[in-house]
């Protein structure tokens, strides 16, 4: 199936047989969706075996933990906080990675373990690094990294920091989403390394960086796939409770109205989404689901001044709008949109990233290209 998808290749197909991906899930798993993060109900393999094996060997994401260890038992928590990832994501990302022999490589959000073992087994266990923020979840990959005779160094840190005592590095991947790259990934890499990374906006789809590191101190490179992943606990983002926003409780309260033919929709499409986080990155969304399909999104800003709504109902051609606060928030999504389909509608492969000590900035096609749009990203 891998195979087929193109995302397995050859060179890794020996780690892939030789690390079973069953000895990095636990007994106890939420299956969730290709393309997605829906958890679906707990999988027991004592009590369920034939399902969780199904599951094991699909491609979809499997959560492992939920709250960070604090909601125990089998019912879904609040926030999943450490999965397996799809197969079919694991191994993309680890062909973008381009490992070769001697390579030392850096691997950020260890979770299962899979990831790590699957590297260390290419590039033997002492070229290895794996860092995790969580004790037990590190724990328990260290003890099924062991049980397959693979034994990286197994770090329990904040994975924003890396790991400076094992520098440098030739390649470094995060599994865990981002919103800035942390600058210490830059210092930690080799004149020349890559640094793969799932890094996102808050409002809208991630896409997978490849970055490659000058002589300049300048990381730089495109986006190559979308992705879906868990934040990075050190940049996990605290949106503000929609009645924190003046007259938001009291909804239309004295918000300026109109219709719009954009449909809330069209602002769940991925390139829609990471395009509008780029260019207006102080903005989140929520969702009020009603019957039968419809629903009213939120646009809100992080500074709390200001809000939009937009009432989605199937069949609709034109959609009511509310709009409050000093920012007209729905007109400038419109702007957005108008924007991206006058520049022939990107999708990720002509997005990229650039790092450098004072900041980050996405750009459209080229470095230089001044026309994107996208403004800066503060590191």
């Amino acid at each position: 199936m891998l195979l087929e998808k193109g995302a397995l290749t050859s060179d890794w197909m020996p780690a892939f047989k030789a690390v079973p991906r069953d000895a990095f899930v636990p007994d106890r798993l939420w299956p969730g969706t290709a393309g997605g993060n829906r958890q679906g109900e707990v999988i027991d393999r004592n009590t369920d075996p034939a399902r969780w094996w199904g599951k094991v060997y699909s491609d979809v994401p499997l959560t492992t933990q939920w709250d960070d260890g604090a909601h125990p038992g089998t019912t879904k928590g609040r926030s999943p906080t450490s999965s397996n990832s799809m197969p079919k994501m694991v191994f993309s990302m680890l062909d973008a990675l381009s490992v070769g022999r001697g390579n030392r490589v850096l691997d950020i959000g260890t979770g299962t373990g899979w990831n790590a073992a699957l590297l260390s087994y290419r590039l033997g266990p002492d070229n290895v690094v794996t860092v995790e923020v969580d004790p037990s979840v590190a724990e328990e990959a260290r003890r099924r990294l062991a049980a397959v005779g693979l034994n990286p160094l197994s770090v329990v840190g904040d994975g924003a920091q890396g790991y400076p005592d094992g520098a440098p590095y030739d390649r470094i991947i995060a599994t865990c989403g981002i919103s800035t790259v942390p600058y210490e990934w830059v210092e930690q890499a080799a004149e020349g390394a890559v640094i793969v990374a799932p890094w996102g906006p808050p409002y809208g789809g991630q896409g997978v960086a490849r970055l490659r590191v000058g002589e300049d101190g300048v990381a730089m490179g495109q986006f190559v796939m979308s992705s879906a992943f868990m934040r990075l606990r050190d940049q996990r983002d605290t949106f503000p409770p929609t009645d924190a926003f003046p007259g938001a409780s009291n909804w239309p309260s004295t918000a300026s109205r109109r219709t719009t033919t954009l449909s809330p929709d069209d602002m769940g499409s991925w390139h829609h989404m990471f395009t509008l986080g780029v260019q207006v990155p102080d903005l989140f969304c929520r969702v009020e689901w009603r019957r039968a399909g419809a629903y009213r999104l939120w646009l809100l800003d992080m500074g709390r001044t200001s809000w939009a709504t937009a009432d989605f109902e199937p069949g609709r051609g034109e959609f009511e709008v509310a709009e409050y606060g000093p920012r007209h928030l729905w007109a400038e999504a419109e702007a957005v949109l108008s924007w991206w389909r006058e520049h022939g509608e990107p999708g990720f492969a002509r997005y990229g990233l650039t790092v450098a000590p004072r900041g980050q900035r996405v750009w459209l096609d080229h470095p230089d290209n001044p026309g994107t749009g996208a403004g800066a990203v503060a590191a």
